[in-house]
């Protein structure tokens, strides 16, 4: 599926509409570019949970967790050396868990994301405008195409 995002109001207000749907053990996995709106899109996923509290990008901290009406595991792996981090902290109780999964960055650690999981690529183009945002979401035998 394809979303066409002309303004940052509209990112966030589809990242509510998938966060309205999800269902608990949901994998998203987040990727473009630096600045494409990948926390914006975050807050409104997070709204549509339900979450209240302020969404912040937990670069350094690899994971920040929430309580919403499911469990929010927001990920961002951009920083991890390798895969090996993500096992230290235990991933796979987030992954195949009870809540809900958004991992930023989600192409760097490919091989330990489940078949089942959604993937969403944020792109600009600036030909349509400044704040224009292409999000594709799709399963992952089908996301090479927004992963490279």
């Amino acid at each position: 599926m394809i979303y066409e995002s002309y303004a940052p109001e509209e990112t966030k207000k589809i990242g509510q509409i998938i966060g309205k749907n999800a269902k608990p053990g949901d994998i998203y996995c987040l990727i473009g570019d630096l600045g494409v709106g990948k926390t914006v899109f975050s807050k409104g996923l997070a709204e549509g949970l339900g979450i209240e509290e302020a969404i912040t990008s937990p670069t350094f901290t690899i994971v920040n967790e929430y309580m919403g009406r499911l469990p929010f595991y927001h990920f961002d792996v951009y920083r991890l050396g390798d895969c090996s981090e993500l096992e230290e902290i235990g991933y796979e109780e987030y992954f195949f868990g009870d809540g809900v999964c958004l991992i930023e960055w989600a192409n760097l650690i490919d091989e330990l994301i489940p078949k089942e999981a959604l993937w969403i690529g944020i792109e600009k183009d600036l030909e349509q405008g400044i704040n224009y945002r292409k999000i594709t979401v799709q399963r992952k035998e089908s996301h090479e195409s927004i992963r490279n």
